[in-house]
């Protein structure tokens, strides 16, 4: 059973798609990601700008399939 609460797909979006993907499935419901405030701890795929400011930009673990869960 799905659940259609789990994923959203906004391609309306002026940045859609944000990252780049490796198939069709992407799921926007985490737009802002919930994972951010855990800085370095948060498991996913990131790094730091000359600026000091956290890049996400290669992380895809809230978009993809199992990110809701």
């Amino acid at each position: 059973m799905k659940n259609n609460f789990c994923s959203l797909k906004n391609t309306e979006c002026e940045y859609f798609p944000c990252h780049k993907t490796s198939g069709d499935y992407f799921n926007c419901m985490f737009c802002y990601c919930p994972l951010y405030a855990l800085g370095e701890k948060c498991g996913g795929n990131f790094n730091y700008t000359e600026n000091g400011i956290k890049n996400c930009s290669n992380c895809l673990i809230p978009h993809s399939e199992n990110g809701y869960r």
